[in-house]
């Protein structure tokens, strides 16, 4: 038996997914790398180039490629060559499992206490009608 308030943050040793996502939380925890994910989440799925992002952020070739090399460690970026240069994009595959990874098993079995956290995700990347919007719909869609 299971005592009240057991779930998967107390059931053992990690697991991969853990590791996985821990690597991706600290690769994340560091400012100029979270500006260079959002950034190149807010421009998916293309890419950038090497020099857009670190003019946009404001760092040096080399430490720039530092932290893509972090990023791409923790699942979070992804490089395609094209032609001479590097085109770097965000792995929106990687962002989808740390999101369902910090998800899963929310709420203990409520989902009327996920409800805005699911509303949020949705309206936020402009692909669907945002809450603010249903509302002034008066809920008709």
């Amino acid at each position: 038996m299971t005592k009240p308030g057991a779930g998967p943050a107390d059931s053992g040793p990690m697991t991969e997914e853990d590791v996985s996502a821990v690597e991706a939380l600290s690769a994340l925890g560091q400012v100029t790398r979270l500006r260079i994910f959002r950034m190149l989440v807010s421009r998916a799925p293309e890419g950038l180039p090497a020099g857009v992002i670190a003019d946009a952020v404001g760092c040096l070739q080399n430490t720039l490629s530092t932290h893509l090399a972090i990023l791409s460690r923790a699942g979070l970026v992804k490089g395609v060559r094209d032609g001479r240069s590097i085109l770097y994009s965000a792995d929106l595959e990687g962002m989808r499992g740390l999101v369902g990874y910090l998800l899963t098993d929310c709420c203990n079995g409520r989902p009327e206490v996920c409800a805005p956290i699911f509303e949020t995700l949705q309206g936020s990347c402009g692909c669907g009608p945002r809450p603010s919007d249903r509302e002034k719909n008066d809920g008709c869609d």
